[in-house]
C-alpha cells in the first residue's frame, strides 16, 4: 500500500539529537566488513545494472510496438516485439532473483561474522561491564542492531545503486528521444514528491503517538496481568480501577488508528491526483510538437515517455528519503562499534604462565593477598589494604556485616575484576600473571544466587565436566548430598530442572550446585554465603556437605550462620573493607569486638533457631 513505508521517511527527536558523526574512519570500518564478500558484491552491482536496463526495455520498446506495430499495421514485427519486450521482463526478473540470492548470502554471512566476533567479545568483557550496563541493551546490540545490517545491505546500499542506475538509464532514453519533453519530465517528477513527504510527516507523527500508547498498554498488561501484580490488584480491590485505566488507554490508541487509516487515504487520493499531472502534461506538449510542428517525435514516443516518468517516481522518492536510511544505518554501525571498541579489561598475559602444563606439577590452591585496595567506583573504596594468607589444605572463614566487601575480596581470586593496588596470589603466583583458564579451572565457587541451565541434572552437572562418567556423576551427588533425592525421581539424572533450576528447591538447587562444582575437581574451593537464603533443614543438609569437603581440600567460606564457619581454621572479620579482626572463633569472641556483635546479633540468633 502506497505510504505505509513513509512512516519510518523521517527522523524521530531522538534520532535527531543523537545523529552520529560520519568520517572516513567510520565509513572504512563498515567497508572493512565487506571486503572479505567483495567478488559477491561485485556480482551483485552487475546484476543489479543489467536488471535495472532490462527493467526499463520494455517501456522503450512500447513506442515501437506502438509505430512498427500498430499504427504500421505490421504484424510480423508486432509480434517479434511484444515476444521480445516478454523475454526481456523474464530475463531482468530472473536476474533479480540471482540480485536477491546474492544480496541475502553477504547480508547473512555479514552478520554470521558480526555475531560471532561480538560474542567473543562480549565473553572476555570483565564481571563489571555485566554489572554496569543494562542486559536488555546488550542483548539488543546482539540481536536487533546486528541484524539491522541484513537491512542496511540488502537495502540502503543496493537501493542507491540500483536507483541510481535506473535514473541514468531512463534519463539518457529520454534525452535521445526528445530534449524537451526529457527536460519537461525531469521538472515534473519533483511533483510526485510533495504529497509523500507531507503525508509521511503526518502518518509518522502519527505512529510515534500509536506506539507510544501501545507501550503505555503494555505496561498496564504487564503490570496488572503478572501473578504479582494481579495478586496486588486483587487484595487492594483495584479491579474496576485498572478496568478504567485500561480503557481509556485502548479508546485514545482506536481513534489513533483511525487517523492513521485516514491519513493513508487522503494519501493515496493526493498520489493519484499528482500522478496524472506528469502523462497529461506530456500528452499535451507532445501533442502540440505532432499537431503544430514538423517534430520527428511519434505517438510511441509520448508513450514511452510517459512509461519512462512512471518508472522514475519510485526511485526519485527513494533517493529524496534515503538521507533518513543512512543516517539510520550509520547510527545502528556506530552503536555496534560502542561494544567493539570497548576494552576487555580482563585478559590473558602476553606471557601467561600455565603451571600445569607440567605433568609433575602439583595445584595446592594456595591464596595470598598482599595489600590489597579495590573500589568500583573512586567516590567509595570497597576493600582497603587487605592482606592475609590461606595455606594448602587450610580453611579460612571470611564474615562481616553487609556490604563490608567480603563477595568483592574472593571474586578477585579467579580474576572476575582486578585488583588496584596490591596483588593476589595463586599457589605464590600473582594471579595476573597466570593463565585465565587455569587459574578458573582451578578455583570452584558455589555462591547464594545458584544457576542452573534450563535442562536436566545431568546436563547441568556436565557442563562443569563433559566427559564424566556416570560413576562420576553419581559419586559426585554423593558428595553433596543430593543423590538420594535425585535416585526418589523418576527420571533420576535427567529430571528436568526448569528455567533457572525452578522446579528444585533452594536447597536442592545449591546441593546440585555443589556437585556440579566438585565434578570440577579445583584445588581452591570457595562457598559464598551458601546456606544463607536456606531453612535450616536445608541447612543441615548442605553443611554434610560442606563440612567433609573443607577438611579434604583448600577452602574458604563466606556465611551468615556461626555453623557455617565452625570448621575453619581461621576466621577474617571484614568491616569497611578491612580486617578488623582475625583468630579462632572462641578468641574472636572473647576479643569483644566486631566479631563478638556479629555472634549476639546474628550468629547466636542462628544457632537458636537452627536448635543447635
Amino acid at each position: 500500500m502506497p505510504g505505509m513505508g513513509m512512516r519510518n521517511g523521517f527522523l524521530s527527536e531522538e534520532e535527531k539529537a543523537n545523529r552520529p558523526k560520519v568520517t572516513g574512519a567510520l565509513l572504512k570500518r563498515i567497508f572493512s566488513w565487506l571486503k572479505p564478500y567483495w567478488k559477491q558484491l561485485l556480482v551483485v552491482f552487475i546484476a543489479i545494472s543489467v536488471s535495472s536496463v532490462c527493467s526499463l526495455l520494455p517501456s522503450i520498446l512500447t513506442g515501437k510496438i506502438i509505430d512498427e506495430g500498430l499504427i504500421g499495421k505490421d504484424l510480423r514485427a508486432l509480434i517479434i516485439l511484444i515476444l521480445l519486450s516478454l523475454g526481456v521482463t523474464l530475463g531482468a526478473n530472473l536476474i533479480g532473483v540471482l540480485e536477491s540470492y546474492m544480496n541475502s548470502w553477504i547480508s547473512q554471512h555479514i552478520t554470521f561474522d558480526m555475531r560471532n566476533k561480538m560474542y567473543l567479545h562480549l565473553q572476555k568483557m570483565s564481571q563489571k561491564f555485566f554489572t554496569t550496563n543494562n542486559q536488555g541493551d546488550i542483548i539488543t546490540r546482539m540481536t536487533s542492531d546486528i541484524s539491522g545490517v541484513q537491512q542496511i545491505i540488502t537495502g540502503t546500499l543496493t537501493s542507491i545503486f540500483s536507483n541510481s542506475i535506473t535514473l541514468i538509464v531512463a534519463l539518457v532514453a529520454m534525452y535521445q528521444k526528445n530534449w524537451m519533453l526529457a527536460t519537461l519530465g525531469v521538472l515534473v517528477v519533483p511533483l510526485f514528491t510533495i504529497p509523500t513527504r507531507s503525508a509521511g510527516k503526518t502518518r509518522w507523527s502519527l505512529t510515534r503517538d500509536a506506539q507510544s500508547c501501545n507501550d503505555e498498554m503494555n505496561g498496564i498488561l504487564n503490570e496488572t496481568l503478572s501473578v504479582s501484580g494481579q495478586l496486588l490488584v486483587k487484595l487492594f480491590g483495584k479491579e474496576d480501577v485498572e478496568y478504567n485505566r485500561y480503557e481509556n488507554v485502548n479508546r485514545k490508541m482506536i481513534k489513533l488508528n483511525i487517523k492513521e487509516s485516514m491519513a493513508g487515504r487522503w494519501f493515496r487520493v493526493a498520489i493519484g491526483t499528482f500522478s496524472s499531472i506528469g502523462p497529461m502534461l506530456l500528452y499535451l506538449v507532445g501533442g502540440i510538437l505532432i499537431m503544430k510542428t514538423d517534430s520527428s517525435i511519434s505517438v510511441g514516443d509520448i508513450t514511452v515517455f510517459v512509461a519512462l516518468l512512471g518508472k522514475m517516481y519510485g526511485p526519485v522518492n527513494q533517493l529524496l528519503n534515503i538521507q533518513v536510511d543512512w543516517i539510520r544505518s550509520m547510527a545502528m554501525f556506530t552503536r555496534i562499534f560502542e561494544y567493539f571498541d570497548m576494552p576487555v579489561e580482563i585478559e590473558n598475559a602476553p606471557d601467561a604462565i600455565i603451571p600445569d602444563s607440567d605433568p609433575n606439577h602439583i595445584v595446592n590452591g594456595e591464596v595470598e593477598f598482599q595489600h590489597v585496595d579495590f573500589s568500583y567506583n573512586p567516590e567509595r573504596k570497597i576493600l582497603d589494604d587487605v592482606s592475609f594468607k590461606l595455606k594448602a589444605g587450610d580453611c579460612i572463614a571470611i564474615v562481616g556485616p553487609s556490604g563490608s566487601g567480603k563477595s568483592t575480596l574472593i571474586n578477585l581470586i579467579p580474576r572476575l575484576y582486578d585488583v588496584e593496588k596490591g596483588s593476589v596470589l595463586f599457589d605464590g603466583t600473582d594471579v595476573r600473571k597466570l593463565d585465565l583458564a587455569f587459574l578458573r579451572r582451578n578455583i570452584g565457587i558455589v555462591s547464594q544466587e545458584t544457576y542452573l541451565f534450563n535442562g536436566s541434572i545431568r546436563e547441568n552437572l556436565l557442563y562443569a565436566k563433559p566427559d564424566a562418567t556416570e560413576d562420576e556423576l553419581i559419586e559426585a551427588c554423593k558428595k553433596a548430598n543430593i543423590y538420594d533425592f535425585i535416585e526418589s525421581q523418576d527420571s533420576g539424572l535427567d529430571t528436568m530442572v526448569g528455567n533457572r533450576g525452578l522446579k528444585l528447591s533452594g536447597g536442592e538447587k545449591q546441593r546440585i550446585s555443589i556437585a556440579r562444582v566438585l565434578l570440577k575437581d579445583p584445588a581452591l574451593l570457595i562457598f559464598d554465603e551458601a546456606t544463607s537464603a536456606l531453612d535450616s533443614i536445608s541447612e543441615s543438609k548442605i553443611q554434610e556437605a560442606i563440612d567433609p569437603l573443607v577438611e579434604e581440600r583448600t577452602s574458604i567460606l563466606i556465611a551468615h550462620r556461626l555453623s557455617t564457619i565452625l570448621a575453619a581454621d581461621e576466621i577474617l572479620v571484614i568491616k569497611d573493607g578491612k580486617i578488623a579482626e582475625r583468630g579462632t572463633h572462641e578468641n574472636l569472641v572473647k576479643a569483644g569486638g566486631v566479631y563478638t556483635e556479629l555472634y549476639e546479633t546474628q550468629f547466636k540468633r542462628g544457632k537458636a533457631a537452627s536448635g543447635a
